[in-house]
């Protein structure tokens, strides 16, 4: 993802990951993980 958009929106990083992996946790911390190697700021990501 990174590659094809090295700064994509939080949106386009669960667009991204949606069936890849379980959803039990929503992805929260890979979403972060994902903006915050991109250079974003994630502090104003809250667990949903």
């Amino acid at each position: 993802l990174l590659k094809e958009n090295p700064t994509p929106s939080e949106a386009e990083v669960r667009a991204h990951l949606e069936g890849n992996l379980c959803r039990c946790t929503g992805y929260h911390n890979i979403v972060k993980a994902v903006l915050a190697a991109s250079g974003q700021d994630v502090s104003g990501i809250a667990a949903e």
